[in-house]
């Protein structure tokens, strides 16, 4: 059977230009396509006539060639220039590039995809010894896993998945309207590529199942919050056999009674009697590794900063150890007897009149500094 000629066929003139041709193939397209001739034969054979008709003049060399040599310009057994050759292209291929990227696939692709499954997250509470020292401790992770039954396969031990019939393996489909072509994931293996005809009767085919899981973490010493422990391989298992997440284990120290923690240094505030201060002498000051012996030298002022070189934290990023940093506080006495009232006042009337700025330079000062400032306001 003769061809009919390529601009008879898309009803245009021979000089038409490319604007034209591309104006007649759509609304050709558009009128034979089979989803809208609802498989009648000679329509369908019309749309591979006007495909057929498109795909030579839309293309500069084969327009070129069938111009001077008729149909046998472009004959696919007369050499690579024809249609359907090496240069040919379907009517997907003219759209797919463009559609194709935007859904995520396109004609290079294919082949059956697993999904990675999911990654999980812990929230672990620690001490700050705990988070000093280090520790393993055991958690219970809700999940999924592997099925033991298919080994995460999906399919009834003895059986196996199959090629989808649909996208023979592709994991796309083509979805055709009028003149445009769009890949998308194929409705019946949902991408994989792959169906399971008999499925595993404990998983239901996913190739996994709920389980609480018991993991032993080691938690290196000197984590802090806000840092995470990465657990290789040991979050949801992913469906059909596909690679398990990971968890991440969220590390929140707890306030601690006594220190506080500021990177690699510890900070605490140790009470000292007003003798002590005044005369200096030992006390106790607590450490993470028990209690240590400060040395107060006298006339001690409260809020005073005593540090304790390698007494903090060593890092879990390595480094040096961090120091402990005390801060001493004069603690005033409480529930005196009469006895002990009457010496202090006795021990206050010692220090005042002449030798009060001797005694006590920081109290001198300050009200030297208020009789100055009442002074200048009244003069």
């Amino acid at each position: 059977m003769s061809k009919r000629d390529y601009y008879e066929v898309l009803g245009v003139a021979k000089g038409a230009d490319d604007k034209d041709i591309k104006k007649a193939y759509k609304r050709l397209a558009m009128k034979f396509h089979p989803d809208r001739t609802q498989g009648d034969k000679d329509m369908e054979e019309k749309f591979k006539e006007v495909q057929e008709a498109y795909e030579v003049l839309s293309d500069e060399q084969k327009r070129a060639a069938y111009d001077r040599y008729g149909h046998a310009g472009v004959d696919p057994n007369r050499g690579a220039g024809g249609f359907g050759g090496a240069g040919g292209a379907d009517f997907g291929d003219i759209f797919g590039d463009v559609f194709g990227d935007i859904f995520g696939g396109g004609r290079r692709g294919g082949g059956s995809r697993s999904q990675r499954g999911a990654d999980l997250r812990y929230n672990l509470e620690l001490s700050l010894e705990e988070a000093v020292k280090g520790k393993s401790v055991d958690i219970k992770v809700p999940t999924m896993v592997s099925c033991d039954s298919c080994d995460g396969s999906g399919a009834k031990k003895g059986t196996s998945a199959k090629s989808c019939p649909t996208c023979n393996g592709a994991g796309q489909v083509t979805m055709r309207q009028g003149f445009f072509a769009v890949q998308q994931t194929c409705p019946t293996c949902s991408g994989r590529g792959k169906i399971i005809p008999d499925p595993c009767s404990k998983c239901h085919g996913e190739g996994r199942v709920e389980k609480t899981k018991t993991l032993s973490v080691k938690i290196p010493a000197g984590v802090d919050t806000g840092d995470r422990i990465r657990l290789s391989g040991e979050g949801e298992a992913g469906m059909h056999g596909a690679p398990a997440g990971d968890l991440y284990v969220q590390v929140s120290v707890k306030a601690h009674p006594i220190f506080q923690r500021d990177g690699n240094n510890l900070y605490c505030e140790v009470p000292m009697s007003f003798a002590t201060a005044a005369l200096g002498g030992e006390i106790d000051v607590p450490t993470l590794d028990g209690r240590v012996k400060l040395k107060i030298p006298a006339e001690t002022q409260t809020d005073k900063m005593f540090r304790l070189r390698g007494k903090g934290v060593q890092s879990v990023r390595g480094g040096g150890v961090g120091d402990l940093v005390c801060k001493v506080v004069i603690e005033t006495p409480v529930k005196l007897s009469e006895r002990q009232k009457e010496l202090l006042r006795q021990l206050d009337e010692s220090m005042t009149g002449e030798g009060e700025a001797t005694h006590r330079p920081k109290s001198k000062g300050f009200f030297d500094g208020v009789k100055k400032f009442f002074d200048d306001l009244t003069s």
